[in-house]
């Protein structure tokens, strides 16, 4: 007797071979049986032609700290997603170390949000522990951050580790990676990781290789400077000797639109030398991030505090005015590629300025009849720099192209939920794949599509027997009408679930049912299995 069967299907297994009709059976947290089964079960489910997959897996996200204080993640169910990576771009809430603690939080915050936990944690490892305890309803893996490792170590310090530091930080890292994690993350677009050189970064990746970890990356340019630096991490990955994962892959800015191609050619020119390298991409033209990130790397050398101290200095503002002017070469100067008029605020923090949320920098300066930089600058001061972004400065076309490229996979990028207007990356992102790019641009067939979404992040981030509808893996499941599947999240209203998506099941157990939620919290936490553990 099987615990469920779902009958009547289009089995996309998640390998990417056509779909086949017929039934899923799922015992035991596993799948039983997949073709037409003569078999009963407790309960039976008619999903009347609707594809049968594999539960999404959005390999790159923030939810780090929403997903302890909404364990259930109805916003990522309601999307089929069962299992998300975070600690992604550098960015995590652990290693914390409560002399730097202020640091590491205001510096995550306004990506991973708040949380009403008082970080009960230290090391990556009891972060794990605690994500785990709090039984979420999707599964959850990290990477080890290394932003939270520098700060841990050196706080905000724009200058190389000293040789007692990056052993200190490599500690660090092995300490996380033998808990579990799948590899070290990076944002070498955010200070403090945009102070670090390639040659250190090679020598902590060092660490990887005994675990078979990845090596993933927010690049340190996405706009001007996007082949340099895709050439940069290529270059640390071959150094170290490790598998590279280029994060949220685009061309930023409109005189770089077209650049995504060249960036692609370099990713299989490194594949053809053996090198193991993959991207992801999300299916959207705009960003989202926090405010500071179009800021010169200087301003932020003292922290969020040191900038904000900055910012009340008329000579350095006249600095920052004139930088933000002109085009960089050593950092890249999205406002000038960009302009002001397509940075939106998506979230600030006092009631104050509620009213901004949703309207661009250029509206907001004429507003306020000042210079967009000054307007800027007194926003940040208003927030205590804490202002989220969503910048429009993608073309469709490469987003389209690094969509159907073969060694892509796709993920939401999204950020906490916990501001005022988010990306509808957030609500939108994996139905969107199917109305968009399957159904009505025809860039993906729907076999390939669910193949980037499950068996494909699986094996990128060793997630496990996971991603595949084969007897003896784990019934992570999604159902869904490929004719009706819609993203309904849009920039003015981004807190819209979707259609088109009827039953998750989260380790065998049914968590989503007729698209409401079961209050099913059966995820756990995935701890990366190395091939090295039994040395330990």
């Amino acid at each position: 007797m099987l615990d469920i069967i779902l009958r009547n299907g289009r089995v996309v297994d998640g390998t990417g071979n056509p779909w086949l009709f017929g039934d899923v059976g799922i015992k035991d947290g596993h799948i039983a049986a997949v073709g037409r089964l003569d078999m009963e079960a407790h309960k039976e489910i008619d999903v009347q032609g609707q594809v049968i997959a594999p539960g999404f897996i959005d390999g790159h996200c923030h939810s780090d700290l929403m997903i302890l204080d909404h364990p259930l993640s109805e916003i990522k169910m309601q999307q089929g997603v069962t299992t998300e990576v975070v600690g992604n771009c550098g960015l995590a809430p652990a290693p914390y170390v409560r002399s730097a603690g202020e640091l590491l939080q205001s510096y995550v915050q306004p990506v991973l949000g708040k949380t009403k936990w008082e970080w009960p944690w230290e090391t990556v490892e009891q972060y794990m522990d605690t994500v785990a305890r709090s039984n979420p309803s999707e599964n959850i893996a990290t990477y080890v951050a290394h932003g939270a490792l520098r700060i841990s170590v050196m706080g905000f310090a724009n200058r190389p580790a000293t040789s007692a530091e990056l052993a200190q930080m490599k500690q660090l890292l092995d300490e996380g990676m033998r808990a579990g994690a799948i590899g070290l993350s990076i944002g070498l677009l955010y200070a403090p990781g945009s102070y670090t050189s390639k040659e250190e970064i090679a020598e902590l990746c060092s660490i990887l290789p005994k675990y078979n970890g990845l090596f993933s990356t927010h690049i340190r340019g996405e706009g001007n400077n996007l082949l340099p630096s895709v050439r940069e991490v290529i270059w640390i990955a071959e150094k170290a000797g490790v598998s590279l994962h280029v994060s949220h892959l685009k061309a930023a800015g409109k005189r770089n639109w077209g650049q995504v191609m060249n960036a692609l050619e370099l990713i299989e020119a490194g594949r053809a030398r053996g090198m193991d390298i993959t991207c992801d991409v999300y299916p959207y033209n705009a960003g989202s991030t926090t405010l500071t990130t179009v800021l010169p790397p200087w301003v932020l050398e003292g922290g969020i505090e040191g900038a904000l101290e900055v910012f009340k200095d008329t000579q350095l503002r006249a600095r920052i005015r004139e930088e933000l002017g002109q085009e960089q070469e050593d950092w890249d100067n999205l406002i000038c590629s960009t302009g002001w008029d397509s940075v939106y605020i998506s979230a600030v923090h006092t009631e104050a300025n509620l009213a901004l949320e949703g309207k661009h920098l250029a509206e907001i300066s004429e507003m306020r009849g000042q210079h967009p930089v000054d307007c800027m600058l007194d926003l940040l001061l208003e927030e205590q720099g804490r202002i989220s972004i969503i910048f429009f400065h993608m073309s469709d076309e490469d987003v389209k192209q690094v969509i159907g490229y073969e060694k892509s996979l796709i993920a939401s990028d999204s950020l906490t939920c916990e501001t005022g207007k988010p990306h509808p990356r957030l609500f939108g992102t994996f139905p969107r794949v199917f109305a968009r790019y399957v159904r009505e641009q025809k860039v993906l067939s729907l076999e390939q599509a669910v193949r980037k979404l499950t068996s494909f992040p699986v094996q990128r981030f060793k997630l496990g027997k996971r991603g595949l509808l084969v007897p003896g893996y784990i019934a992570d499941v999604t159902v869904f009408n490929p004719d009706t599947i819609q993203d309904l999240a849009t920039f003015e209203e981004p807190r819209q679930y979707p259609e088109g998506i009827t039953h998750v099941l989260v380790n065998g157990k049914l968590t989503l049912s007729d698209k409401q939620h079961t209050q099913a919290r059966e995820g756990i936490l995935i701890r990366a299995q190395h091939c090295c553990q039994h040395h330990h």
